[in-house]
């Protein structure tokens, strides 16, 4: 461990890296507790009450040393919703171009900072309310000179481009979705860019310079929250909650509703992702077997299984944090703290088990040869010494 820094309050935003520094979201409880409010929406279930104000801020890490360059206060609110009781306040990652960061706070706001943590525009894309109230999740993305931000919720759900220089709504289509915590996906097919994005009742690609509709298919089922994966001309997602379901579009071709068409690869209808979103290295699709500490491995052009499923022994709670990959290694991080590293190969064998006195939901970082681990209380960098 090179550096551990306690952190001013929780979330379950990954960190980025921006030159020199890390980049992290926090929520933070301010003043005295209040009185509890309870979440009130349909269904809602193992739901934290609200018994704070919240401070919302982008931090700003020396990669170095652990230190705190600037810390940014971007809002101050009473949340609306408590949250489930595994969440919390910032779940959604920042996403930056190298000169500016670009952080979605969901309900408290869309933000731009540059890299002194200087706030240069700012949006108020009014309130989600968030199926069984548990929670916001989706990052915005960058394309160009676009940003991305994908509004599904209980209310009207949109997707919205914004000018990155100036906050200005580009354009903004309505989406006939409940609430998903999926991030949108880049991908190009026979040289013309599209902005993919899975959710409950159709998986639906845009042309990310007007947002119109390319194609669409239905097969996900409910609470959609991992995020899709393109290899080579194909794009999938899976999502598993009251049913699994696992989707690969081949982009060539598609056009209108291919549902049912041969524009579906392949499907699948057990051993499907949950909140970790799937990670493709080398000619592999690696994904856990909804929250489980089990590994699934396919083969993502024809989604055959490649050897049984691996049990991650040594992990022994939920994983939320996607797994990744880098050096040949793949690491899986779970919420007590351990991480399961395995080689990259056919045989992906246990290399090492490690752990750490935290609670970890957020996905790693990983740059020149350092892993940045954000948890419930620290941010860590683990790297050689």
């Amino acid at each position: 461990m090179r550096w551990k820094l306690p952190l001013p309050g929780q979330g379950h935003a990954s960190p980025i890296v921006v030159g020199d520094q890390v980049i992290v979201l926090v929520a933070a409880p301010v003043g005295e507790a209040q009185p509890a409010v309870h979440d009130s929406a349909p269904g809602v279930h193992d739901s934290v009450p609200v018994t704070h104000r919240h401070r919302y801020s982008v931090l700003a890490v020396s990669r170095a040393d652990g230190r705190v360059r600037w810390q940014t206060p971007v809002r101050e609110d009473w949340p609306h919703e408590g949250g489930h009781t595994t969440g919390s306040q910032i779940s959604g990652s920042p996403v930056t171009d190298g000169q500016f960061i670009y952080a979605n706070f969901g309900s408290r706001g869309l933000f731009c900072l540059d890299t002194n943590g200087i706030v240069r525009w700012q949006k108020d894309l009014g309130r989600m309310q968030t199926l069984h109230a548990h929670g916001e999740g989706s990052s915005p993305v960058l394309h160009g000179d676009l940003l991305f931000v994908n509004w599904d919720h209980e209310g009207e759900s949109f997707l919205y481009a914004f000018d990155k220089r100036t906050g200005e709504t580009r354009w903004k289509v309505p989406r006939d979705e409940k609430t998903s915590w999926s991030t949108p996906l880049l991908v190009e097919q026979d040289g013309k860019s599209q902005l993919v994005v899975s959710a409950t009742k159709r998986f639906r690609s845009y042309d990310p310079a007007d947002g119109k509709l390319l194609w669409e298919c239905a097969g996900l089922t409910d609470n959609v929250v991992a995020s899709p994966v393109f290899h080579r001309g194909l794009v999938i997602a899976g999502n598993s909650y009251y049913t699994q379901s696992m989707l690969a579009i081949r982009l060539a071709g598609a056009h209108g509703d291919v549902t049912g068409t041969t524009n579906v690869a392949w499907s699948m209808k057990r051993l499907t992702p949950y909140v970790a979103s799937p990670l493709l290295a080398g000619d592999t699709l690696y994904h856990l077997r909804h929250n489980q500490n089990v590994l699934v491995r396919l083969d993502p052009s024809t989604g055959e299984f490649r050897g049984a499923p691996l049990r991650l022994d040594g992990i022994r709670d939920f994983i939320f944090a996607s797994p990744v990959g880098a050096a040949g290694r793949l690491y899986v991080t779970g919420r007590d703290g351990t991480t399961v590293v395995l080689r990259e190969d056919g045989e992906n064998a246990t290399l090492a088990v490690n752990r750490l006195d935290d609670r970890f939901s957020a996905s790693a970082a990983l740059v020149d040869g350092e892993l940045y681990l954000r948890g419930e209380k620290s941010l860590y960098c683990l790297a050689e010494r």
